[in-house]
């Protein structure tokens, strides 16, 4: 029999050493030659081209932090910080935020992570404007795509608001679920691998913040090593962050009315696309 502290010591210091010797290895950041490796996935599994990830965020349940307040009281009615995740179309984390308050939105936490400002400073090193396939005008940007909670930009996309929708933007918002939801893919993997997720995690903050990022390395890890089963990923327990939406800029709208048009085109049109929206 160990203590309780020894205990908790010792899981502390596990997951901070997972972290330390896994992330790097298996959450490096992407290059120019990665980033055109992960559109080319998208675009064979997911029918997005010049897609290089798809991002969104999720509630991690715990027990409520000493001293914290309501900072991480969510708008579900419980406690949690949040898991911001960018993944590829392989369901492998390339970037994550983890620890912020359960009370932000998926718009706030993006907005003041490292991944936002180094997409805002073009620090990511994603490669320049390409044609889209079967086309030779315009040259167009490689993007990242989330949900409604996120602001249109040149390299994000979002969908076409739900009213009042032409079938050429229904179709969008059609081919963009289908990139998106390799990350909600992501975490199902995650909670259903690490069950540690399916309630909420009696840890200190620090150290339950340290067990997820473990738990993301190891995930990554064991995607690489052992390959992917999809039916480990069809229900998971992490709930949806807030999605309290945000406005885009004209740059951004103007991509996602070019990507609207390219998939009812003959060069980007699915042959099922009309009979799914």
């Amino acid at each position: 029999m160990i203590g309780k502290s020894t205990a908790s010591m010792v899981v502390r210091e596990t997951c901070v050493a997972i972290w330390d010797v896994l992330h790097a290895a298996v959450m490096a950041q992407s290059q120019k030659e990665e980033w055109l490796k992960i559109a080319d996935q998208f675009q064979q599994s997911c029918n997005f081209p010049n897609c290089v990830g798809a991002i969104d965020g999720k509630h991690i349940r715990i027990q409520k932090p000493i001293r914290s307040g309501s900072q991480f009281f969510n708008y579900k009615k419980y406690f949690s910080f949040v898991l911001f995740a960018v993944c590829d179309a392989n369901y492998c984390f390339r970037y994550i935020d983890v620890g912020s308050y359960g009370s932000s939105s998926d718009s706030a936490v993006f907005g003041h992570s490292d991944f936002s400002q180094m997409l805002i400073n073009n620090a990511l090193d994603l490669p320049g404007n390409t044609t889209l396939p079967g086309t030779t005008y315009p040259a167009m940007p490689f993007v990242f795509v989330g949900d409604e909670a996120f602001a249109l930009g040149e390299h994000m996309m979002r969908p076409y608001s739900s009213l009042g929708l032409s079938i050429a933007r229904r179709v969008f918002n059609y081919r963009l679920t289908r990139a998106r939801r390799v990350v909600e893919c992501a975490f199902g993997i995650l909670a259903n691998k690490w069950r540690f997720l399916h309630s909420p995690i009696h840890l200190k903050l620090e150290t339950a913040i340290s067990a997820m990022k473990a738990a993301c390395a190891l995930h990554n890890f064991v995607r690489e090593r052992d390959g992917y089963n999809f039916e480990d990923s069809l229900s998971h327990s992490l709930e949806s962050q807030n999605q309290s939406g945000v406005r885009g800029n004209r740059h951004g709208a103007a991509v996602r009315d070019h990507f609207t048009a390219y998939f009812m085109s003959p060069q980007g049109e699915l042959p099922w696309q009309l009979e799914a929206i």
